[in-house]
């Protein structure tokens, strides 16, 4: 199990974190997502480490831009 942490920026409401959540769900070998809506840190826990191209292109699905670290 692996946890990755990143920073999505845009969101505003619960609706956003369901988008976010939604889309970053559906990536392979993602067990659990977790949004903090004020800070916009997503946690997320996989099997394996995540690619970061996957995630970006996940939370741009949802409408939303991955920030660089």
């Amino acid at each position: 199990m692996t946890t990755s942490t990143f920073t999505v920026s845009g969101m505003t409401c619960e609706h956003c974190v369901r988008s976010v959540t939604e889309e970053i769900s559906e990536l392979d070998g993602v067990r659990d997502v977790r949004v903090d809506l004020p800070s916009g840190a997503v946690t997320v826990d996989s099997e394996q480490p995540l690619e970061a191209a996957a995630v970006r292109a996940a939370v741009d699905e949802a409408g939303y831009q991955l920030v660089e670290p």
